[in-house]
């Protein structure tokens, strides 16, 4: 895994966000609208179980979980990249998600990105999948 890719700096910092904001690390309603502009208004998303988000789904989402899981810890791996364009790319990687006291959870993810003519990274789909 070359840690230098813009695609995957992006990936491990956004979850990094994530976990804080569901661990109730981060709290600032601030923190939460930072995560989210990394999410193209267009954004789609397919979830582990099958349920389908928007932008709006994944904000309300985010809104209402922000401190709800404590503890929670996120470990990526196996992060590959798939496709890179001018245009976008897209990154597939591993994540293991575990709570103290619950089971660990493990999906095979891919995440499509639209590149601004500025060169930002902005999440344009996500699917996951269980590990089985």
């Amino acid at each position: 895994m070359n840690a230098t890719n813009p695609c995957f700096d992006d990936v491990l910092s956004t979850h990094a966000l994530i976990r804080d904001w569901l661990s109730g690390e981060a709290a600032a309603p601030e923190y939460c609208a930072q995560l989210l502009v990394r999410f193209a208004p267009a954004f789609t998303m397919v979830a582990p179980g099958g349920k389908q988000l928007d932008h709006a789904g994944l904000t309300a989402f985010f809104r209402a979980a922000g401190g709800s899981r404590p503890g929670l810890q996120m470990r990526l791996s196996d992060l590959v990249l798939i496709q890179d364009s001018a245009a976008g790319a897209t990154v597939s990687y591993r994540e293991c998600q575990s709570l103290p006291g619950g089971e660990n959870t493990e999906r095979l993810s891919t995440v499509v990105y639209d590149k601004t003519p500025t060169g930002a990274l902005l999440w344009r789909h996500l699917h996951e999948t269980w590990v089985a």
